[in-house]
């Protein structure tokens, strides 16, 4: 697949699959403790390596991921949003996500907001799902932000079975959208 071919595209990003080129720049993004704040520790390339793998796999299977997103305007790679199946055990799951992670040079732009609602778009008129769920640890109030700026509801608390053994990770909010 070549750089330039995207799956969507919103105003002014580009969203695909993802290529061994992406593994470099995300994992600078990955490790940047800044961009990691919310999260049990920043990952190595390696890790990165894998991440993008499975994401990769998750398209193949499901027709969509977290999409590898850039700029249209100069192809520059800014992270990673939008969806993916989550199994882990918790009231609001199984469900479609959606999520977001974005180099710090790309935030307060607006690009996450505007990636995220093209993907609910995306997902609702062209893969016919019908509601979307998004988590954050209660801590991370620009993702909370990013969550009610493209509609969504807080549904609830829990704690996230995955970070049972990080507990300053654990306690996490759930925001959800339907289709109307």
């Amino acid at each position: 697949m070549k750089k330039d071919k995207y799956i969507f595209t919103s105003e002014r990003l580009g969203f695909r699959n993802w290529t061994n080129r992406d593994v470099d720049e995300f994992a600078k993004l990955n490790a940047d403790e800044t961009v990691m704040e919310h999260f049990p520790k920043t990952l190595s390339e390696k890790e990165v390596e894998e991440l993008i793998e499975k994401l990769r796999e998750h398209f193949e299977k499901n027709g969509f991921t977290y999409y590898a997103t850039e700029i249209l305007a100069t192809k520059e790679f800014i992270g990673m949003i939008g969806l993916a199946y989550q199994e882990y055990k918790t009231v609001f799951t199984p469900a479609i996500d959606i999520g977001w992670r974005l180099k710090r040079s790309a935030w307060g732009k607006g690009y996450a907001t505007e990636g995220a609602k093209r993907c609910v778009e995306y997902a609702f008129d062209e893969l016919g799902i019908n509601k979307i769920i998004s988590v954050c640890t209660i801590k991370n109030q620009k993702s909370e932000n990013v969550m009610k700026k493209i509609g969504m509801t807080k549904i609830g608390e829990f704690n996230h079975p995955e970070m049972i053994h990080h507990p300053a990770y654990e306690k996490h909010f759930c925001y959800a959208i339907k289709k109307l």
